[in-house]
């Protein structure tokens, strides 16, 4: 039998507008709330995720990041 989820914890979160969105189709289609599927997704990180593509996925964004900081962008 799956054990309650219980959502004790809280943090401020900061993302992008798009992966705001992309987190709502997730939760919605799931039929779950967003901070479910969060806790989800962090609970099953590795099952959910490529481990092969991951840091390679990392890579491109930390460049995107630094690319960010470079120009002065201000962070989203």
């Amino acid at each position: 039998m799956p054990r309650p989820q219980r959502l004790t914890r809280r943090f401020p979160a900061q993302m992008s507008e798009a992966a705001y969105r992309r987190l709502r189709r997730f939760a919605d289609g799931a039929g779950i709330s967003e901070g479910e599927a969060l806790s989800f997704l962090f609970e099953n990180f590795d099952s959910v995720t490529d481990a092969e593509n991951l840091p390679h996925r990392l890579r491109l964004h930390q460049q995107m990041l630094a690319g960010r900081a470079a120009r002065g962008a201000p962070d989203e």
